[in-house]
């Protein structure tokens, strides 16, 4: 009986052979960790300087400007909840949209359980956002807007660069969920113009439970997760 034939690559994609070959040595020999001094972390600790590196190329920022998370869900979590809590506005305003994946939604419809203020704009037949309906909705007390670069499901790819623009004009942090669009259409954040870009490595053939988020300098979002700093 032939085996099925797999097109869901918005949902998740295989391992690709190079990314086996390249975790194979820190599955099997190099174990260590990398946050430790001795002979075993050296390799390892080298290894996810490398890898924050090629995230970094990918995107056109600095390698400091990199943290690795367990996907996109943390990766949306930590920039959203992130900056909320940066800012100390318990009545802060976040814009949105109504296509967002839940890993924002959900995110929003907590904050707005703390006290904060959500927009969630429309999107029309295609779903696309009207840059012009989210310059609208920004007040006095926006704090961030997240719109996503490209929408898991119809795949509709959201101005995000004018969207961003208008952000800066009024000095508000700019989010996009990436999840959908890094190796597919370009992700460079100085031409997105975005303050902070999530990613799934599991849409980009790396293994579940890899992420990262993008952080421009000097924003600093809240830490959520405490423990060592790694």
């Amino acid at each position: 009986m032939p085996s099925p034939i797999y097109l869901d690559y918005n949902g998740t994609t295989p391992h690709d052979p190079e990314v086996i070959e390249a975790m194979r040595p820190f599955l099997e020999s190099e174990f260590g960790n990398p946050s430790s001094t001795h002979w075993y972390g050296i390799k390892p600790k080298r290894a996810v300087e490398k890898a924050r590196e090629q995230v970094a190329e990918l995107l056109g920022c600095s390698s400091g400007e990199i943290i690795f998370t367990s996907g996109g869900t943390e990766s949306n979590n930590h920039a959203i909840k992130g900056m909320a809590g940066s800012l100390k506005k318990k009545d802060g305003h976040i814009i949105t949209c109504a296509i967002e994946h839940p890993a924002v939604l959900e995110v929003c419809k907590y904050l707005e359980g703390c006290g904060f203020k959500i927009t969630c704009l429309p999107v029309d037949s295609f779903g696309l956002v009207d840059a012009s309906d989210v310059e609208k909705s920004i007040r006095a007390d926006t704090i961030l807007i997240t719109i996503m670069h490209a929408n898991n499901e119809v795949g509709t790819i959201q101005p995000i660069s004018e969207i961003a623009q208008i952000a800066s004009k009024h000095g508000v942090t700019m989010h996009t969920d990436a999840a959908q669009s890094i190796g597919k259409i370009p992700t460079d954040v100085k031409e997105l113009g975005v303050n902070m870009l999530s990613i799934a490595g599991h849409k980009l053939y790396a293994p579940k439970g890899i992420g990262a988020l993008y952080i421009k300098k000097p924003l600093k979002p809240e830490i959520f997760c405490h423990g060592a700093g790694q």
